[in-house]
């Protein structure tokens, strides 16, 4: 029910930001239509937890506004016996989050992310384009200075084997260019330096066509690219930009790792909400609301804080996605252990 009165407003406030731009851009009504239903999977992932954690507090301070949760307590139930029908309902929901975040949640994610970047953000990059070094296998190393995803075209290139920790011989180009037509890569200006019992070889050409073990747009993934693919491609995918040494590490570990800590936040912010509204107050359930709201806007600051420092430093993008809920899980118990009292 709070997914169904929340969601229909983020929709009319976004499309009321966003509908000149739409319109200036010539987004066709079908693809709109869908940016929307990927919209509402890729926010109720995103706010699962919270809007859960708002339904309990607003379901638990009805029970306690009307007296029903001293009725229970009076009659001998524990408030474990009471707590337990929230814990079955949380894992309940923490199954459709984890099945929602594995596999619903990056379609949605790809979907609403394309149509941002043709319609929305039209001329902002998308990828990470300068100064971009790959580890492509054990002995190979690329580099280039700058990548232009639409021409396949990059500047500066270098590429170095090595064996051991001996440099075998090393590639310079002023320019990389992937032609399709032939699937080689076109190098110009080549220059290639080889190392051979402490004698230097050198080979060059004004123009050159090979093959490399890499397509050229690999070397920039996009800054999504994460988000879009399921647990299982996406543990592959992270695997291979440690290989290749991309810089965008903790970006990628960050997004594995909130695939399981949003349904472990799910049990804390049940457990926070029954504690805090299964008392009756003076001010009724507006002053649980309040209070809940509070907590949940720490939550989610807390969250992206410690997101944006495992993704753009050397953070550590675990202590950064579970510190939240060890700061509020500990919450959670003192809460718990004040309602019991």
């Amino acid at each position: 029910m709070m997914l169904l009165l929340f969601i229909p407003i983020g929709i009319t406030v976004d499309l009321a930001e966003k509908v000149g731009k739409m319109i200036e851009n010539k987004a066709p009504f079908g693809e709109i239509a869908l940016y929307y239903v990927n919209f509402t999977i890729y926010f109720a992932n995103l706010l699962f937890p919270l809007f859960l954690f708002l339904s309990v507090i607003w379901f638990t301070s009805k029970l306690a506004n009307n007296t029903e949760i001293v009725a229970f307590l009076s009659s001998g139930v524990s408030f474990t016996r009471f707590l337990r029908p929230y814990i079955v309902g949380g894992v309940i929901v923490a199954s459709f989050a984890l099945f929602l975040g594995m596999y619903l949640a990056p379609i949605a994610s790809q979907g609403f992310n394309e149509f941002k970047f043709k319609y929305l953000k039209k001329g902002r990059k998308l990828q990470d384009t300068d100064d971009v070094f790959q580890q492509i296998n054990d002995n190979d190393y690329i580099y280039v200075s700058s990548f232009i995803p639409k021409r396949q075209l990059g500047t500066n290139f270098t590429l170095e084997h090595v064996e051991g920790n001996e440099l075998k011989y090393k590639i310079f180009a002023d320019n990389i260019r992937f032609v399709e037509k032939d699937s080689t890569y076109r190098l110009t200006s080549y220059v290639k330096r080889t190392f051979k019992d402490g004698i230097e070889f050198v080979q060059k050409q004004r123009r050159k066509d090979t093959i490399f073990p890499f397509e050229l747009e690999d070397l920039a993934p996009v800054q999504y690219a994460a988000e879009t693919k399921s647990y299982g491609e996406l543990l592959d995918f992270i695997e291979d930009e440690k290989r290749r040494g991309s810089k965008n590490i903790g970006r990628y570990e960050v997004v594995k790792l909130k695939k399981w800590s949003i349904p472990v936040s799910i049990f804390i912010l049940t457990i926070i909400a029954v504690a805090v509204s299964s008392i009756k107050r003076r001010g009724g359930m507006g002053i649980n609301l309040a209070f809940g709201i509070a907590i949940a806007m720490i939550y989610v600051f807390f969250d992206k804080i410690f997101g944006v420092m495992a993704s753009q430093s050397s953070f550590d993008p675990i202590l950064a996605v579970w510190l939240p809920n060890i700061l509020f899980g500990i919450l959670a118990v003192y809460l718990l252990q004040n309602a019991k009292r």
